[in-house]
């Protein structure tokens, strides 16, 4: 068959090197004058090697190498590494070509002031955008109290170091959290406490003890799709950790990191029940954008603004206009609403299939935590199980997952935890992909078996 010598030819070209990952296929009419083939051939060609996840497409762009998983060849046997690793966005389902155009209207638009320092706060058109974006996510503020950050990791930086209009000093946070957190107190050598999460939540009455006993300054949570565990607290829970923030004077640094992916539109922030002005919001667009744009914010209080901002000039002066018009535009112009939309459905499909996979593999000796927001969850083994032990042994049969174990204080540390993401996992591997943790797992099991027979 005409088109099957086409895949050959392309498949040789991207394992000898002349094609790389991510980069861009001769056009349909340019392929098709170099095999002196019908144009009908070379799609046909295309469409059966984007079946077969070796290549995508981007609508009125081209086709291009897929970049998120490794080909080989092992003579007539192809091996696929499955990464339930990396944990960013879909690179497929990413607004390549959209915000392309907003970065080129961006610089006809701001291009005298990439020449300039700008706005401390950000850009005060792009922060109105946001502040009508954020109503979308129940979340009622102004321009003025909107601050545009480096990423929301470099908000959350600042907070940790920062004097808080309460007095106290301490920081209250959820066991385990993401890695990049845990790293900033260590940093700062700030005294954190600790309160495990759950897929119960958490323990309320311990929470209220910390917060009459320990001089907490703020609570660190991930309300929604927690990071690891992909965990989310119900809106009764949220009201009650908003109650004991009021009634022991503590401030709530509420990460909603991942709140524009919430399929339950019921489902609403801390923020929304804040009366008193103690809920610190912020917010990403590294796992629904491009992460390389690094654009978070963070709604702060006006007693902390000033504060803020020089910690903030001290640490950037300001974040790239260029990035910040681009967001601008892609706001302004109803795209991020259409893309949000589209990867709202892609990734709960992709945390679906993923649970149906755990009950259907994983022995009753690993534990899972939630798993529908398509990012993050995480696989508990028993005790006398080791993370790295599994993780090696996945990789013998190109399977990656990442080790909890650098997501905990010290003192609630966990070394048989693993925590995977299916941002980047096609949906037709990811339950291949769990089968082959679950007999790692039972590999695991039978070793120690033996080893305690002799």
């Amino acid at each position: 068959m005409k088109y099957a010598m086409i895949v050959k030819e392309i498949e040789k070209r991207i394992a000898d090197g002349y094609l790389k990952p991510g980069s861009k296929l001769p056009s349909i009419r340019a392929l098709s004058e170099e095999f002196s083939f019908s144009k009908n051939t070379v799609i046909k060609a295309y469409q059966k090697m984007e079946k077969s996840h070796l290549i995508y497409s981007v609508p009125k762009s081209g086709f291009y190498v897929v970049e998120d998983f490794l080909f080989r060849r092992e003579g007539s046997k192809e091996k696929i590494t499955i990464d339930f690793l990396s944990a960013g966005p879909d690179k497929q389902a990413m607004p390549y070509l959209d915000f392309q155009h907003c970065i080129n209207q961006a610089i006809e638009t701001y291009k005298e002031d990439m020449f300039t320092y700008s706005e401390l706060q950000g850009l005060y058109s792009l922060r109105e955008q946001l502040a009508d974006q954020l109503q979308d996510l129940q979340v009622f503020t102004v321009p003025e109290r909107i601050a545009v950050v480096t990423g929301s990791q470099q908000a959350l930086h600042l907070f940790v170091s920062l004097p808080f209009p309460n007095g106290k000093k301490n920081i209250c946070v959820e066991q385990p959290t993401h890695a990049s957190f845990i790293e900033s107190l260590r940093l700062q050598n700030a005294v954190a406490v600790g309160i495990e999460r759950t897929s119960s939540g958490i323990d309320l009455d311990r929470l209220e003890e910390i917060f009459k006993h320990q001089d907490i300054k703020f609570f660190y949570t991930v309300s929604r799709f927690h990071n690891p565990t992909g965990n989310s607290y119900t809106n009764t829970e949220k009201k009650r950790i908003v109650e004991l923030a009021r009634t022991y004077d503590v401030y709530i640094i509420e990460d909603d990191y991942m709140g524009d992916l919430d399929p339950d539109l019921k489902q609403d922030p801390m923020f929304a029940y804040d009366t008193s002005g103690r809920i610190i919001y912020t917010k990403s667009f590294s796992k629904i954008m491009l992460p390389g744009l690094r654009l978070g914010l963070t709604v702060i209080p006006e007693t902390m603004k000033k504060d803020f901002l020089r910690a903030k000039f001290a640490a950037d002066i300001h974040t790239p206009v260029l990035t910040q018009g681009a967001l601008e535009i892609y706001l302004k112009n109803g795209m991020f609403a259409a893309h949000v939309k589209k990867l709202r459905n892609k990734y709960r499909k992709k945390g679906i299939i993923l649970q149906k996979a755990y009950n259907e593999y994983l022995p009753p000796s690993a534990t899972y935590s939630g798993s529908l927001s398509g990012f993050y969850s995480t696989i508990e083994l028993s005790n006398n199980l080791k993370a790295y032990q599994l993780i090696d042994q996945l990789k013998q049969v190109n399977v990656l997952v990442d080790n909890a174990a650098k997501m905990y204080l010290p003192e609630f540390k966990k070394d048989n935890v693993v925590r995977l993401s299916v941002s980047q996992v096609r949906d037709e591997w990811i339950s291949a992909g769990v089968q082959k943790i679950a007999e790692g797992i039972m590999e695991l099991i039978k070793k120690k078996q033996i080893m305690k027979v002799f």
